[in-house]
């Protein structure tokens, strides 16, 4: 499991001084990608090994909202890869309040977007 801190910024709030839905999709998605860069597999190591990840599928739940300044904690681990896919398991907290949580499945393919299977030493990669 990694971890990444966010701090929010007065640009992702909405008209409420909360901080916006689509701006929840953003902190989650630089986590994934800080906890793939932690594992050896950032987004230009990805690209010379001639792979990519990708979305098919995000569920997300949002609990309690998050305000300016505030720091935010994001949890991300990897619970399943299989042949040509991986689920990923991501929650946000400040402090002991748990602010949202996003379920993704994705796909590994090559740089055209065709399924790959995934890349040997990418599961021990995330245990």
């Amino acid at each position: 499991m990694f971890t990444t801190e966010i701090r929010v910024r007065f640009y992702e709030l909405d008209p409420y001084n909360h901080v916006n839905h689509t701006a929840y999709l953003g902190y989650f998605e630089t986590a994934r990608v800080e906890a793939l860069a932690a594992a050896g597999y950032g987004l230009d190591v990805m690209k010379e090994q001639g792979f990519q990840i990708v979305l098919v599928e995000v569920t997300a739940r949002f609990l309690k909202p998050a305000t300016l300044h505030e720091t935010l904690s994001i949890t991300t681990e990897v619970v399943e890869i299989a042949r040509s896919t991986s689920r990923w398991h991501q929650e946000m907290s400040r402090g002991d309040d748990r602010i949202a949580t996003l379920d993704v499945r994705a796909a590994f393919t090559d740089l055209e977007g065709r399924p790959v299977r995934a890349p040997a030493g990418f599961a021990e990669a995330f245990v």
